[in-house]
């Protein structure tokens, strides 16, 4: 029986040798699957895009039929939008044409002529124009006016609480964004700064997804030395200004 006993020991030792090799053999190569080196794809995740965007141009545009205009999706689409706006700057900037006159305008010569058609048809022999019942819907007005209302409540609880003083930072970037806008109002008239900022619309988006390989480090250098100036703003400035004082006299 003690025979049978210690014969039977070294196979056991032998099967748990086995076990506790091949538990070893499974943890070294878990471990080496986590030591591999980062996929491709998770590489070119990591790469910097500007503005810290993770989606394509085409979806922060909005997608859709706007996205396609100003990326140039559809060219002659594109151009006809940016013509209109252009022919409509020049009559109202350049040739210095109303807006209300121009409304009566078309107004006369539109109604003038179909009313000149419905009633001359019989005798030009042709049909009479068929004009369609327009009946304006109220669920696009709604979406409209309620997105508009979050937007207005959105930026009215961020002024509050830079008017309370909690966010110096923020106070600092409008206060310096109102300085710019109201500089570029010195330049131009409001039609002229709406014109701008389309043309720039139809320009501009188009342009960096063409470059956005070569415009992305050269944008990553740019805010990380805006980021050493501000640190060094931040501590010569920002820093020494009492905060907390102001607060409690405001509290």
């Amino acid at each position: 029986m003690a025979e049978e006993i210690e014969k039977s020991m070294p196979a056991e030792q032998s099967l748990m040798d086995k076990i506790s090799e091949k538990i070893h053999h499974h943890d070294s190569s878990s471990d080496s699957e986590y030591e591999k080196p980062d996929s491709p794809s998770a590489v070119k995740a990591k790469i910097y895009r500007l503005f810290g965007r993770e989606k394509p141009v085409h979806k922060v545009l909005g997608g859709g039929k706007p996205a396609d205009v100003f990326l140039w999706r559809d060219k002659k689409l594109s151009a006809a939008v940016l013509g209109v706006a252009t022919a409509i700057w020049v009559l109202f900037e350049l040739v210095e044409y109303h807006l209300l006159s121009l409304l009566c305008h078309v107004s006369i010569l539109a109604l003038g002529g179909l009313f000149l058609w419905s009633n001359a048809h019989t005798f030009i022999k042709k049909s009479p124009p068929q004009i369609p019942e327009i009946h304006v819907p109220e669920e696009p007005f709604l979406l409209i006016a309620s997105s508009l209302r979050n937007e207005l409540n959105q930026g009215f609880v961020i002024l509050r609480s830079i008017a309370l003083g909690r966010d110096l930072k923020k106070f600092l970037m409008i206060v310096v964004g109102l300085w710019i806008i109201s500089v570029v109002g010195n330049w131009c008239n409001f039609l002229t700064l709406v014109y701008i900022c389309f043309v720039l619309l139809h320009t501009v988006p188009m342009m960096y997804e063409k470059h956005e390989d070569k415009v992305d480090p050269f944008a990553e250098k740019a805010f990380k030395e805006l980021h050493k100036h501000y640190l060094v703003f931040d501590e010569k400035v920002v820093s020494k200004i009492p905060i907390a004082s102001l607060k409690a006299n405001l509290g």
